[in-house]
């Protein structure tokens, strides 16, 4: 059974930083493309970073250059670093993975097999 299970989120001001880990269990993260999408109320969701397999990376326009996603293969963890938080960042984030294979990581939330619960992330102006 896979489970991915998100936690790091929390309350910052803007400016700070967090970093959102997310463990996973039941497969192997090496062999999926992992992603981490975000969901503001109201607003429909959107795909925030990627990494595939080979750790090709995609990142959302609106966060280039402050957040990085990263793996640890041995411990079966995504991460994503949050630098240089604004208000607009504030939603619930989620983990997903998926086993197809994109050159191009994808940021296509249809294309995600596996989610998580999601951790909340709260920027304050």
């Amino acid at each position: 059974q896979v489970q991915l299970v998100e936690s790091g989120g929390g309350s910052v001001q803007a400016g700070g930083s967090l970093r959102l880990s997310c463990a996973i269990s039941g497969v192997t993260t090496e062999r999926y493309c992992m992603g981490w999408f975000r969901q503001a109320p109201g607003k429909e969701r959107e795909g925030v970073a990627s990494m595939n397999t080979y750790g090709t990376t995609t990142y959302a326009d609106s966060v280039k250059g402050r957040f990085t996603v990263s793996r640890d293969n041995a411990k079966n963890t995504l991460f994503l670093q949050m630098n240089s938080l604004k208000a607009e960042d504030t939603a619930m984030y989620y983990c997903a993975a998926t086993r197809h294979f994109y050159h191009i990581p994808t940021l296509q939330d249809s294309e995600y097999n596996y989610w998580g619960q999601g951790t909340q992330v709260a920027v304050s102006s």
